[in-house]
């Protein structure tokens, strides 16, 4: 039986394809409790999704590169201190996926124009750019775990959950 090329071509053209269709994918789903809750704890570098009083997960992440003291104007490299929201998710992220904070609130809008200053936005909880980069504290004010870390948070969280930010 003579094989011809256009079948060779067809066949390795498929077999890429089958390739990609195996690479593991940064959409995951979560059938578990619901998350009511996010509490990140800054100086512990601390990040817990809880089920009412129950803890479900647990992260170590990364802070911006002025990690102490609460966010207050733009550019500051802070990380907001406080009560927010999770309020839109980004799946085209530079750093991978992202999950966006709903700061700034409205104090903290009108304590930045009091100064003549913007209070800053696009805080999120975010993955890495480099998967393999021993940075620390490398953020412009965002909260960073590893990629593989934020594809479960993306899967387990849903927009509108409280997140808690302390000292």
């Amino acid at each position: 039986m003579k094989i011809s090329r256009r079948t060779v071509v067809t066949g390795m053209g498929a077999a890429a394809l089958a390739g990609c269709a195996a690479s593991p994918d940064k959409f995951r789903t979560y059938d578990g409790p619901p998350v009511t809750r996010i509490q990140a704890f800054k100086g512990k570098r601390k990040l817990q999704l809880l089920n009412g009083e129950r803890l479900l997960k647990d992260y170590n992440f990364e802070l911006g590169f002025e990690p102490t003291k609460h966010k207050q104007f733009e550019g500051d490299g802070r990380t907001p201190e406080g009560a927010y929201l999770i309020d839109r998710r980004n799946p085209n992220s530079r750093f991978h996926l992202s999950l966006g904070i709903s700061y700034p609130n409205i104090n903290d809008l009108n304590f930045a124009r009091s100064h003549g200053l913007s209070p800053g936005g696009d805080i999120f909880i975010h993955g890495t750019p480099n998967p393999f980069s021993n940075e620390k504290d490398w953020t412009w004010g965002c909260i960073a775990v590893t990629n593989d870390e934020i594809e479960e948070m993306y899967a387990m969280v849903r927009n509108g959950t409280p997140i808690y930010i302390y000292p």
